[in-house]
């Protein structure tokens, strides 16, 4: 019976800490195990992704599929990508916490020249709005578009629920190693997750 009731003590204590304390949340969703637990509960309540749709599983070649970058230029993915590890970024114009983790990705960027991680944006977001955006913000790395909906780029890479941002770490060889759901903390959170890319 003590231990119990120290039990719920202790649960309903680290609950409150979470509430007071939202940065713990915020650290505990950027761990492995925090990751997983928070993209079971999206996926529990996310929408089936339309029948027949190749969504990307880790260890896995990601789906072939075709975008458009912010001038209409068809790209194939992730055949564009090849040769070097890839980190996909899924934002919108809209979305605040993307915006705030897109100065963190362009630093990172500039410090991988070309041959360490290239990242790649995927805006869910109108064409015009990105291609408005990009200068705006200086944001040079190559930003891809598409409409959002139920077979949208996020849906492929694994994001049934839509959570924005949301990342990808992709291989070399166009293995999906691993995905993130929200923003990172800042350009070092952003090289510590992509640092076993370089080593595949």
């Amino acid at each position: 019976m003590v231990v119990a009731v120290a039990l719920l003590a202790g649960l309903a204590g680290a609950a409150a800490s979470l509430l007071l304390e939202p940065t713990i949340g915020v650290r505990l969703a950027s761990t492995a195990l925090g990751q997983r637990v928070l993209g079971a509960a999206l996926q529990a309540r996310a929408p089936a992704p339309p029948a027949g749709l190749a969504i990307a599983r880790t260890g896995a070649p990601l789906p072939a599929m075709t975008l458009h970058d912010v001038d209409g230029v068809a790209v194939e993915v992730p055949r564009a990508w090849a040769g070097r590890p890839t980190l996909v970024n899924l934002w919108a114009t809209w979305c605040g916490p993307c915006l705030k983790e897109m100065p963190d990705l362009q630093a990172f960027a500039r410090t991988q020249g070309d041959r360490g991680v290239q990242v790649v944006g995927i805006a869910l977001d109108e064409a015009a709005a990105v291609r408005a955006f990009l200068p705006a913000h200086g944001i040079t790395y190559p930003v891809l578009v598409d409409a959002p909906g139920p077979a949208d780029a996020g849906v492929r890479l694994g994001n049934p629920a839509g959570v924005l941002p949301f990342s990808a770490l992709v291989a070399a060889d166009g293995r999906l190693l691993k995905t993130r759901i929200g923003p990172f903390a800042d350009a070092a959170d952003i090289a510590a997750w992509t640092a076993d890319a370089a080593a595949r």
